[in-house]
């Protein structure tokens, strides 16, 4: 670039001397203007053109003094129609209107003191601004920051900001990158959230698609054909030119967005949109020079990139000098899948290879993704690579977000789709799982509201978007029947928009799920044994058809058992399995139920009892009994810690400090019979 000051490649930026700098690519123009609206007598615009230097490689720029803060302007080239910046900061009239010229200088930040994000110990919080808060903005979603805080939340995941046609959708048919849209507020408000979620411990990371621009308002190919590749396409369009003829420029334009929302707006690291379908060639992928420049925008700060790669590649999180791509962080939809599917027995599409098994939920907890290599009936391929050696923290685990929850043709989350006390035992294992959990907005509390896809389109775009919705949900076979497609709500239909925006009352009225879920981010906060995510920090059994016991191992002994049972009542006698042996001189206690009266619970006896008194084994007194071997209520989840043998309460530090135990409550205690006996 010709001025060291410049942020950007591309776009507007105001000149140390005052006035605005403009810089475009456009290789194929031979002629490119920049024309300014000056606001004249009753706000009347008054168009000013000048036009711009031609500098090497197809780029053109130049400087005026008729425009600055605030102004509006667009490019022309060849004297043809005006266009928006493809670098525009900001589109106040949405993607077909001017561009604003923005001052990122004149926010008051006061987060000077935030380190940062890393990745071990964060728990994510998928939101869409649009129906987190009634109002859709980035500043009534700023005023529920603390609330996220207090429930557990440290790491907000953003959808898609950058801006979008229509009065509402999910954001992946953004068209301008740099621009955050004007549905949700100003860039100003963008900044004032992230800002005050660091003020409140939270860090924020930006959902961004790098793989597609959406069909309207993309005026890229005016400027340039070179910014898409003739050599490949995706599932939703044409691809991004990343390794082709004049790709040096593309990517620049990528790498510079991805660093833009670290520098400009303090954001923590981003989210990479389905990646498998970003296609690169070249000696260095483009997601490890993202990675690059993310970490280098940051300063020192601690950031966190995570992915969505459907293939489930784990070279993407893996070091560069390992032959990886230097990414944080991987979604695990394996997990996921196999949920829903010990959730809802339901097994069809994409869940058609899993079976919810026990077996598979230790796999999971153990070695993240389930496929690593292995034949994946549903695609006829084989899905995954190897990823044993990937710690568990660089997986996603969820049973919510924005895809899933609306691919269930109603929008249903899982929590309505399910028996409660199976959601609160699966939604144990997400939380105290040894991988990065997620959860999805509203779900925290079992969110009633459902999440469906919805897109606001010109009339004959948004025929084909709800033609082709049908038809992408026509792949599970209950939802391609005729009926059931009559039934599909309509992605246009600003109804469907309006029904998924979250009653946030429901934190009150839900409050058993609510309490649930800041109880168990709490017990993953303080307990040692689940906060550590160690690599190969755990091991697993499978005790039924239905119930299996992870094992969280501690340096000094001290080791929790969680034991899970998705199905009926499990009493194993005999109990040949050494994870279920409590530590030397010790034994299990409850320190946590998913049972507890609390969550809508009946309570839970201890699992391994208590042993009888040699004196009274042969002869039971009134009111007395043998000791039971393990004995596992129905659909529960339990978390057991260790103790010596005449302690009678559990650490304080490996439960819940607001839920009671519920062993001396649910049957008496035989050994204290034993000695009023004695």
């Amino acid at each position: 670039m010709p001025h060291d000051w410049r942020r950007l490649p591309i776009g507007a930026e105001l000149s140390p001397a005052g006035g605005v700098h403009f810089r475009l690519w456009a290789p194929n123009g031979r002629r490119v203007e920049v024309v300014v609206e000056v606001r004249g007598g009753a706000d009347r615009r008054a168009p000013v053109a000048c036009e711009l230097d031609r500098e090497e490689g197809g780029y053109f720029s130049g400087e005026t003094g008729d425009a600055g803060a605030g102004s509006l302007y667009r490019f022309r080239l060849d004297g043809g129609e005006p266009r928006p910046d493809p670098a525009s900061r900001y589109q106040p009239e949405g993607p077909h209107g001017p561009s604003c010229v923005v001052d990122p200088s004149a926010f008051a930040w006061t987060d000077a003191g935030w380190p940062g994000t890393p990745l071990e110990g964060q728990v994510i919080y998928e939101m869409h601004v649009g129906t987190f808060t009634p109002e859709g903005t980035v500043a009534s979603a700023a005023a529920e920051l603390p609330e996220l805080a207090r429930a557990g939340i440290t790491l907000v995941e953003v959808m898609p900001i950058a801006e979008f046609p229509g009065r509402f959708g999910w954001g992946y048919d953004g068209v301008d990158l740099f621009a955050p849209t004007r549905l949700y507020g100003t860039p100003d408000d963008l900044r004032r959230f992230v800002d005050r979620a660091h003020a409140v411990g939270v860090g924020v990371i930006l959902d961004v698609v790098y793989n597609h621009f959406g069909p309207d308002g993309n005026y890229l190919k005016e400027f340039s054909p070179h910014y898409f590749s003739d050599r490949r396409t995706t599932e939703w369009g044409e691809a991004i030119n990343f390794d082709g003829e004049h790709a040096g420029p593309v990517r620049e334009f990528f790498v510079a967005n991805a660093g833009y929302w670290i520098d400009e707006f303090h954001c923590d690291g981003l989210r990479l949109d389905a990646t498998q379908s970003i296609h690169d060639d070249s000696p260095r992928h483009i997601l490890a020079e993202i990675g690059e420049r993310v970490r280098a925008a940051a300063r020192g700060r601690a950031t966190v990139l995570v992915t969505e790669n459907e293939r489930q590649h784990a070279r993407l999180v893996r070091a560069e000098r390992d032959g990886g791509y230097g990414l944080d962080a991987i979604w695990n939809d394996d997990f996921h899948h196999t949920a829903m599917v010990a959730l809802t027995g339901r097994d069809e599409a994409y869940y058609t290879d899993y079976r919810g098994t026990p077996q598979e939920f230790v796999a999971a907890a153990k070695y993240g993704f389930l496929y690593q290599g292995q034949w994946y009936r549903w695609q006829q391929a084989r899905r995954g690579t190897p990823a044993l050696d990937v710690p568990p923290a660089r997986f996603v685990h969820f049973i919510q977000n924005h895809d899933q929850i609306a691919n269930s043709g109603r929008g249903e989350r899982c929590g309505a789709l399910t028996s409660p006390a199976r959601y609160r035992a699966m939604t144990a294992l997400l939380l105290l799982g040894p991988q990065t959990p997620m959860l999805f907005q509203g779900q925290e509390f079992n969110a009633s509201t459902p999440f469906l896809y919805f897109a606001d389109h010109e009339p004959r775009l948004a025929e084909l978007v709800s033609k082709g919705r049908g038809e992408f949900l026509a792949q599970f076979p209950s939802l391609a029947l005729p009926e059931v497609q009559r039934t599909l709500d309509d992605p246009r239909d600003p109804r469907t928009f309006e029904r998924c925006k979250l009653d946030l009352r429901e934190r009150e009225t839900h409050r058993a799920t609510y309490d649930l879920h800041r109880d168990l981010l709490r017990l993953r906060r303080e307990d040692p044994c689940f906060r550590a995510q160690r690599h190969r920090g755990l091991d697993g059994a499978v005790l039924s058809e239905s119930a299996f016991a992870l094992r969280f191992f501690a340096d000094d002994g001290d080791d929790r058992l969680l034991v899970v049972n998705f199905g009926g009542a499990v009493h194993l006698d005999p109990a040949p399995e050494p994870l279920l042996a409590p530590p030397l001189g010790r034994r299990w206690r409850t320190g946590w139920t998913s049972d507890d009266p609390r969550y809508g619970g009946l309570g839970t006896p201890e699992l391994d009892a208590p042993e009888v008194d040699r004196h009274v084994a042969t002869g039971t007194p009134a009111g007395m009994r043998p000791a039971e071997n393990w004995r596992i209520p129905g659909e529960c989840a339990v978390v057991l810690t260790s103790q010596t043998p005449t302690s009678t309460n559990a650490p304080d530090h490996a439960r819940s400090d607001t839920s009671p135990r519920t062993r001396d409550h649910a049957r008496p205690d035989v050994r204290s019979g034993a000695r009023a006996r004695d």
